[in-house]
């Protein structure tokens, strides 16, 4: 048999090497693969960017919608109100200066919360005093609780940066730091943007011609549209979109009623406060020129707040009692010739029927009732 004769080495290949021929094709197979790879991945970042921008324009559309809602709410205001009256005789039930603020400072809160827009506080002593212009001699039992309520009712409400100017170091307010902030739309920061700020009325010389400037809790003053008496509180309506980034060196303003955040845009505003001489001067000095066309006594002698129909109305008063009652307050007041409490009211109701305590405080009453009425009360102005 002959030798077979082997082919000669190549220089460049190497000792050892395989000498298998290349397979051509997998090279066109791993760009398939890859160029496959890259499509999926672009196909799978555009579905992520489209479900994205999906995501970002329903959030969009329902942000509008709410906004529109908001402000077609807006535009049509708040022409209604509810008052709240209760006498002021609930702080002596209260053991200590610091609880009798404190208890205040629920009472304040509670309004806030329900956004009630009138609280009246009446004497239902029997025996009132000659005035009740604020005057109060001290936080012991023997000062008048009337007027330290209404004070302590009065400083919460007030905006922080105006307090210092209207509320000057007094006895009645000597525990008011301890109470929780109210935190209104009106207390307003001076890096919030709101169309109406409440402000003071400076003591500083205008020219002929301009308003006077006011004090809002910005860093800079407002300039309004009139020359009003320093030291008054006022609120005003500010002009331009953004000013809060503006350059201008002095803000421009209108004076408007105290109402107009509520009627112009439906924004709640805080609530005043009024003192009264006795339950008959809760009805008799009311505010409003047409009077409360809807007024409701609570009492555990009352109607079942469920089986209550609460009419339409403009101005809603709501009464609460003191320790003894509304029965108590009626007996007391002489300008009153009622026999019952509940020909008082157009309505007259027990607001927790199946109370397991044997009495409600006040402070709790309010709560409590507020919260029970509150769906009658948006019935009532829907339909109206």
């Amino acid at each position: 048999m002959s030798d077979s004769i082997s082919p000669p080495k190549s220089k460049k290949q190497k000792k050892g090497a395989s000498q298998r021929p290349l397979d051509s094709s997998k090279p066109k197979e791993w760009k398939k693969w890859r160029d496959d790879n890259k499509g999926k991945k672009k196909m799978m970042k555009d579905d992520k960017l489209e479900r994205l921008r999906e995501k970002e324009e329903a959030e969009r559309l329902e942000r509008e919608d709410a906004e529109a809602k908001e402000a077609e709410r807006r535009v049509l205001g708040r022409p209604w109100t509810v008052s709240v009256a209760l006498p002021g005789s609930i702080l002596d039930n209260a053991q200590s200066p610091q609880l009798r603020t404190y208890l205040a400072g629920q009472i304040a809160r509670a309004m806030v919360v329900f956004a009630v827009d009138e609280v009246i506080i009446f004497d239902e002593s029997g025996m009132p005093a000659s005035n009740t212009d604020g005057n109060f001699d001290g936080i012991g039992k023997k000062g008048n609780p009337n007027v330290q309520l209404a004070r302590i009712l009065q400083y919460l409400e007030c905006p922080q940066y105006l307090r210092k100017n209207f509320f000057p170091m007094q006895a009645d307010l000597q525990f008011a730091g301890l109470l929780n902030p109210l935190d209104c739309p009106h207390h307003l920061r001076a890096d919030e943007f709101s169309r109406y700020r409440e402000g003071l009325v400076m003591d500083r010389t205008v020219r002929q011609g301009k308003g006077s400037f006011v004090s809002v809790g910005l860093l800079k003053e407002v300039q309004i549209d009139r020359n009003l008496k320093p030291g008054l509180r006022v609120t005003v309506k500010m002009d331009g979109e953004d000013y809060i980034n503006s350059e201008r060196k002095t803000f421009t303003g209108t004076v408007v009623s105290p109402s107009a955040p509520r009627t112009e845009a439906g924004i709640y505003w805080g609530y005043s406060v009024r003192l009264a001489s006795g339950l008959s001067a809760v009805f008799s000095e009311g505010p409003y020129q047409e009077g409360y066309d809807v007024t409701l006594g609570t009492s555990e002698r009352g109607v079942d707040v469920d089986k209550l129909q609460l009419s339409e109305f403009r101005h809603l008063l709501i009464v609460f009692g003191g320790l003894k009652g509304l029965e108590y307050s009626l007996d007391a007041d002489e300008h009153l010739m009622i026999s019952a409490a509940e020909l008082l009211f157009d309505h007259y109701v027990n607001t927790c029927p199946t109370q397991g305590s044997r009495t409600i405080r006040t402070e709790e009453a309010i709560l409590i009732s507020l919260s029970s009425l509150r769906p009658q009360i948006q019935r009532a102005v829907t339909h109206s």
